[in-house]
């Protein structure tokens, strides 16, 4: 059970990512990393769901595609932002964002060391040999408060999947 409940703030966290922009349609483009804040969320609402890595199987073809297919879902359901967060720096977000289509329906932010993720709860990331990991999760956050933590109890997509925080909004 991670540390931050339903009805927590969601503690403050600092990721680096790389804006969408329409340069970056050009493959040789990289994009400069910029810093977003989660004090940025403050009067929205946010899904923000994290995986193990970008290009790992599960994460590239269950995770993440449902996120972008039902996008227009998520925002008939108000949510503001749809973010997705992983231990790979800002370029590999960025690389996988751009091979996905992501462009910017969803933000993909880099949780370098898996440090926000350890600071919401231990098992919210994963230490594998030389690289820690972030765990599969996601939760829904209005004005900065926790409204939804589901973290997936074994491998696989269930209860972090778009689908089951579809239903939660």
């Amino acid at each position: 059970m991670p540390s931050v409940k339903i009805g927590d703030k969601l503690p403050q966290g600092t990721f680096t990512y790389i804006p969408y922009s329409p340069e970056l349609d050009d493959k040789l483009a990289c994009g400069v990393p910029i810093k977003l804040s989660t004090e940025e969320w403050k009067g929205k609402k946010v899904v923000l769901f994290s995986v193990p890595g970008a290009f790992t199987p599960t994460c590239h073809a269950k995770h993440l595609p449902p996120y972008l297919e039902k996008y227009d879902q998520f925002k008939a359901k108000g949510v503001d932002v749809i973010a997705v967060l992983a231990a790979n720096d800002a370029f590999v977000m960025n690389g996988w964002a751009r091979v996905e289509g992501l462009k910017d329906k969803i933000i993909a932010l880099s949780d370098t060391g898996a440090e926000w993720s350890k600071s919401l709860g231990s098992e919210l990331a994963i230490q594998t040999p030389g690289f820690t990991r972030t765990a599969r999760y996601a939760i829904i956050v209005d004005d900065l408060t926790v409204t939804s933590i589901e973290v997936e109890p074994a491998p696989g997509v269930t209860v972090s999947g778009a689908d089951a925080i579809l239903a939660k909004l």
